[in-house]
């Protein structure tokens, strides 16, 4: 089974990083977006499985396209990526219906963690498939 998975962030940079966690085994990077309306176009073509969400991005932020997701898709699986201090912001997202957060700088045990839980995957899943 692949997981298809949708990173949004307005920084290469970070998209980057993201996609290199998720780089191997049952994930499937399914698109990339760098704005909030960008993220609810592709979202609704794609329906992925989980998407991360930066918070702090232009033309439209993180929480304001999540509320636009959530009014799409009451189940989506959203976790929003956010930096050290933005703590006011992260609980706004949560309210809004993030599944979970995860800070930057990105620790790569750490968010497949999170993803594992909020996509409610066992213990026993193995993210990272043996390379051929």
């Amino acid at each position: 089974m692949s997981i298809r998975i949708l990173i949004v962030d307005d920084a290469i940079f970070m998209r980057s990083m993201i996609r290199d966690i998720f780089a191997r085994g049952a994930f499937v990077i399914a698109g990339e977006a760098e704005d909030g309306e960008e993220a609810i176009k592709l979202y609704k073509e794609i329906r992925p499985h989980l998407t991360t969400m930066d918070i702090v991005m232009p033309k439209m932020d993180g929480i304001t396209a999540l509320k636009e997701i959530m009014k799409f898709d009451r189940e989506a699986k959203v976790v929003m990526c956010s930096a050290l201090g933005q703590e006011s912001l992260i609980a706004e997202a949560i309210e809004a219906g993030a599944k979970d957060f995860i800070v930057k700088p990105f620790q790569p045990a750490k968010v497949l963690k999170v993803v594992q839980s909020v996509l409610g995957l066992d213990d026993d899943f193995q993210p990272l498939l043996p390379e051929k």
